[in-house]
């Protein structure tokens, strides 16, 4: 079974972030990168998969150079080898889906994998979109919040996470495109081995025609102050009264 799994690269979680100059996107300058979390998990499952069924897991990340350095903790945690589709400027930011899954597109019709996995949304814009936009650009059967997969001569069961505890059991035909829920198995460290075994493994680099982007993302804003403390004043009979008058009044609690 082959096995494509998409990685995206975010800035690293807890980072402090503030918008550029022009309020379009974050400033960049000294911003350090990593693994899309939801994503790692997507690698994790295509790594069991392969552990239990065998086969073959490639990695394709878009972006700048630096996505280099995820392809490679891919590959050292196992995956056999990995494409770079080169991307600057907005393309390279994820910010519209539908750019995303083009350029995945191509990569996934060169390949022809059994299965494509992706993560459940990314850290940084979170839309959840490109695993079901790169299905229905490709036309094949998919499922989201995935958090089992049982591979099987030209299909696959998955289980869904659904609300309130409830899940869903599924059969897909062969291929398909599934998007992980975060959390599905514990996720593993690289090896000093693997390490050294990702050095030697193929990153195959790719410069695609980038596509018309149908999203622009247009300004970037602080979030609006939701609460704020105030202070009553008086004596505790006229403090108590105006606590009253607020609740009533104003939170409608009463």
């Amino acid at each position: 079974m082959k096995i494509l799994v998409a990685l995206k690269q975010v800035p690293a979680r807890d980072l402090p972030v503030e918008a550029d100059g022009a309020r379009a996107w974050i400033d960049e300058s000294g911003l350090s990168y990593e693994m899309n979390e939801p994503d790692a998990y997507a690698l994790e499952a295509a790594l069991r998969l392969k552990e239990s069924a065998g086969g073959e897991v490639v990695a394709v990340s878009c972006g700048p150079e630096r996505v280099t350095s995820t392809l490679r903790e891919a590959l050292a945690k196992g995956a056999d080898r990995a494409i770079h589709i080169a991307v600057e400027g907005q393309a390279a930011r994820g910010t519209d889906p539908s750019v995303t899954a083009s350029l995945l597109e191509s990569a996934v019709r060169e390949e022809q994998p059994d299965l494509v996995l992706t993560g459940l949304q990314s850290d940084d814009t979170g839309s959840g979109q490109t695993g079901v936009v790169l299905a229905a650009r490709l036309c094949w059967p998919h499922a989201t919040l995935v958090v089992a997969i049982e591979p099987a001569a030209g299909q696959v069961r998955v289980r869904r996470e659904l609300e309130a505890g409830w899940f869903q059991h599924i059969t897909l035909p062969l291929p398909a495109v599934l998007t992980v829920q975060s959390g599905i198995s514990r996720l593993r460290y690289a090896t000093l081995m693997g390490i050294k075994r990702a050095k030697t493994k193929e990153i195959r680099r790719v410069e695609p025609a980038l596509p018309a982007a149908g999203l622009r993302l247009k300004e970037l804003g602080e979030p609006r102050r939701q609460r704020e403390t105030q202070y009553l004043e008086g004596s505790p009979a006229e403090q108590a009264a105006q606590l009253v008058e607020k609740l009533r009044f104003e939170a409608r609690v009463l």
